[in-house]
């Protein structure tokens, strides 16, 4: 990702994010549960894992490798000591996608939710043929009249994420992965409480 985002403290996007009225910090966590226990795989990676939320959901006796990826240091240090319980399996990586893609190690499940709208599709491409997963979960938001921003008391932490900010297009990223060799086998939506809805797509290398 690019500078913006080490700019926002992980209290102020997460206060945000955990709103009644923008209630995604929840259904990302609920949709996360899924996402980790939906395929027979033992490594798993999270790219823009913030602060970890869903992490706890890890089952101790499935995986033996978990990575955390972010360019925020202090997002990192945040999910080092919220779940010091996995520490036997956990290892948080600082990187800027956007620059150093081509130092992720690899994993079987890679994870990337709300993550792509800031990284575009070739760095997400890059990411994915670096990190060779079998299966890739991806959550992406739809808006409604191109306000990506819910409204709230923290509605200006985010001002600086406009010149990085891209809205993903569901036909696009099935599109962008499918010309690497992966398939899409499932979809699932999950709608928020402002009209706007959370949409997993999950994909299968062929």
């Amino acid at each position: 990702m690019t500078k913006p985002w080490e700019k926002i403290s992980l209290s102020d996007y997460e206060n945000h994010m955990k709103l009644d009225s923008v209630m995604q910090l929840q259904n990302l966590n609920q949709m996360m549960k899924d996402q980790f226990s939906a395929y027979p795989v033992s490594s798993v990676m999270v790219l823009g894992i913030a602060g970890g939320n869903g992490l706890e959901h890890i089952d101790n006796n499935k995986f033996e490798k978990v990575y955390g990826v972010d360019i925020n240091r202090e997002y990192l240090a945040a999910v080092t000591r919220r779940y010091s319980d996995i520490s036997n399996i956990l290892e948080c990586i600082q990187l800027n996608l956007i620059e150093e893609a081509d130092k992720l190690p690899k994993a079987e499940l890679l994870i990337a939710n709300l993550l792509i709208e800031y990284i575009g599709y070739d760095c997400f491409q890059k990411a994915v043929k670096q990190v060779q997963p079998q299966y890739i979960s991806c959550i992406i938001q739809i808006n409604i009249n191109d306000k990506w921003v819910s409204d709230s008391p923290y509605i200006h932490v985010f001002d600086g994420l406009d010149e990085v900010h891209h809205q993903v297009e569901e036909d696009l990223l099935i599109q962008t992965l499918d010309n690497i060799g992966y398939k899409k086998i499932a979809q699932i939506e999950s709608p928020l409480p402002n009209g706007k809805k959370l949409v997993q797509i999950d994909f299968a290398g062929m």
